[in-house]
């Protein structure tokens, strides 16, 4: 590609995002989306006060400046690791690109791409147990048509562990209502599943459809606030946080947890497991792409641990007493016995 600096940055971000993301990989509006405000911030951090970003050549984003930037997210934007990774994965992307493209630039995205992602600690995955659940839904207020909605909410993302962004995304047109109900979920990388509904809930769902008027397979979005516009991942949040604080009042295990939208999502899950369905239905229930995924709700299960706890014998102490390594004694078998 032989050009300016100039042009030649301004065509790679254009060929980046009009063609490679969405026809080339496919990508989601939503990545796309995010990738844009990632490169944009970079444009923005490394031109600075004084320059428009639009004189920029290629040459001047290099390694030392997109470090320089993630610091700056950071200690300036107080960013987490997670958002941070998403920022560098953007970058990451952009520069596989040009190393595409551009093979005389080689040398540079190798640079850029071998700045590493920010480790970040492991916490533990907070869920509800089945009597929290219940508790949580007993504080919703269904006289009302928002408390209507809300019941009819939650007990969708109980009931199909769907993340926050496929409840927000759904149509009426999504819910299948008639014997047997299920709902058709739309996920990451543009990825469809459908999911079997509890009648229960698929009761609520017609319930709210109905009282809003709107036909069966109307191409409406299926929750709105009160504003009546498509409900947000914020909504949600609001939502949640609203009757978890409610819910706690008689529920005081509640009040240690931090709980957001996503760990619905946990509960669905070990509700399925300890309800004996196999990891590998879980997996596809929840539309993960690898079963590791699926394999740490095994790890939060705490009852199954008990459980297990239960059925181990148990190590008294002082049963068994071991000596110290002596000269004449074999040390690897001395380690072995540790």
């Amino acid at each position: 590609m032989k050009s300016n600096g100039h042009s030649t940055l301004a065509s790679l971000l254009n060929s980046f995002f009009t063609d490679y993301l969405p026809r080339q990989r496919s990508l989601s509006p939503h990545t796309l989306h995010s990738y844009r405000d990632a490169l944009k911030l970079l444009l923005l951090f490394v031109a600075g006060k004084r320059r428009d970003p639009t004189e920029l050549t290629l040459e001047e984003i290099d390694a030392q400046r997109v470090t320089t930037f993630l610091a700056h997210l950071e200690t300036q934007r107080r960013n987490g690791a997670e958002t941070l990774n998403v920022r560098l994965s953007a970058i990451h992307s952009f520069f596989r690109f040009v190393a595409l493209q551009c093979p005389e630039h080689l040398s540079q995205a190798q640079r850029i791409l071998s700045v590493p992602f920010k480790r970040r600690a492991i916490r533990e995955v907070h869920h509800l147990d089945f009597d929290e659940i219940q508790a949580l839904l007993r504080t919703v207020d269904r006289q009302s048509s928002a408390g209507r909605r809300d019941f009819a909410l939650l007990s969708l993302m109980f009931n199909t562990g769907a993340r926050v962004g496929e409840i927000v995304g759904l149509q009426v047109a999504d819910l299948r209502l008639t014997p047997p109900p299920s709902v058709l979920l739309h996920g990451k990388g543009r990825k469809e599943r459908v999911c079997p509904l509890w009648p229960e809930t698929a009761t609520l769902l017609r319930q709210l459809v109905e009282e809003r008027g709107v036909l069966p397979n109307a191409a409406v979005a299926l929750f709105l606030n009160h504003r009546g516009t498509t409900l947000t991942r914020f909504g949600v949040r609001l939502i949640l946080k609203k009757y978890v604080r409610k819910a706690a009042q008689r529920q005081p295990s509640l009040r240690d947890k931090r709980l957001h939208p996503h760990s619905l999502r946990h509960s669905t899950a070990v509700h399925l497991l300890r309800s004996g369905v196999d990891i590998s239905t879980i997996a596809n229930w929840l539309g993960h792409a690898s079963m590791n995924t699926t394999g740490k709700y095994l790890a939060v299960d705490l009852e199954a641990k008990r459980a297990a706890l239960a059925k181990a014998k148990p190590i008294l102490k002082g049963q068994h007493r071991l000596g110290k390594w002596r000269t004449d004694r074999n040390l690897i078998r001395w380690l072995e016995d540790l």
